[in-house]
């Protein structure tokens, strides 16, 4: 059953499921909530929600069923409450791979069916362009509630595999607080000469949005395995450049810890003589 009138459930109402639920209320169909503290209950039920008083008959009221709460450990023991014979479980909670692998297995062991998702957005960007959520598992069960979850912003499938939501979501947070470090880095820098942030800010953010093309070139050379191509400035070279960010840090009193692990895996991959590759290459130690 699809469409805008089918019911949904949503278990766990911090700031995400809140946010989560109210945009289901937004589609107009039936919601249910429950939460461990009811108080968290009361915005959603003045917009129309229904409040169940335990989980199991949360669960109870809706085939489409939403998860979004602490941790993997929390999801088990909430939905061990429940009967999950026939349900939908969407588990739009943070977590690994191997972690949704395993529930996707323990809920279709206790007569379910699973979906597990990755929210890329903060709450308050839910339903608003940019947010979008990945989603893996079943095809035809994603085409099923693909309305409901449209609600929640853009909705991208990437496979049957319920581990590659997750595996998506951690990849971009991956990047993204990658990038963060070296934010931070730069602004620490800056700092140290008494220098305005703020003033710095809009050369930052220009430089990395130059940079940015490196993701679509690093990702051809990375599945290709050929780090030799198009090499301009070397990994050797980075590598020997690079000794001045940790000095220059330590000359301004300020610490490279963030700096130092690409460091030691560009000297390491230049002393295994891999020092005329593209500074790519060093994804290969990464690799176990």
């Amino acid at each position: 059953m699809s469409g805008n009138t089918t019911s949904a459930t949503v278990l766990g109402l911090g700031a995400m499921g809140s946010a989560l639920a109210g945009a289901l209320l937004g589609t107009g169909r039936p919601v249910t909530v429950w939460n461990r503290s009811a108080d968290k209950t009361k915005p959603l039920v003045a917009r129309g929600a229904v409040a169940a008083e335990s989980a199991a008959e949360a669960v109870a009221a809706s085939e489409l069923v939403l998860a979004c709460l602490l941790d993997d450990a929390s999801v088990r023991e909430v939905l061990g409450t429940a009967s999950l014979a026939g349900k939908t479980v969407v588990n739009l909670t943070n977590g690994t791979p191997r972690q949704a692998r395993e529930l996707a297995e323990w809920v279709s062991e206790q007569g379910g069916k699973f979906l597990d998702g990755g929210i890329m957005a903060v709450p308050p960007m839910i339903g608003q362009p940019g947010a979008f959520v990945f989603y893996s598992g079943p095809k035809d069960l994603f085409d099923t509630h693909r309305a409901a979850f449209d609600a929640f912003g853009g909705s991208n499938y990437v496979g049957e595999d319920p581990g590659l939501a997750a595996l998506h979501d951690l990849a971009l947070l991956s990047g993204m607080y990658g990038q963060f470090i070296g934010i931070l880095q730069a602004y620490a820098l800056i700092r140290s000469e008494g220098l305005s942030a703020v003033e710095f800010a809009p050369l930052l953010s220009g430089w990395l949005t130059a940079m940015g093309a490196f993701a679509e070139h690093a990702a051809k050379e990375i599945d290709s395995g050929d780090y030799t191509q198009g090499v301009v400035s070397n990994l050797g070279m980075q590598a020997a450049a690079f000794d001045n960010l940790p000095a220059a840090a330590a000359d301004q009193g300020v610490s490279s810890e963030l700096l130092a692990p690409l460091h030691q895996l560009l000297l390491r991959r230049a002393a295994d003589g891999h020092g005329a590759e593209n500074l790519t290459s060093v994804i290969e130690l990464l690799k176990k």
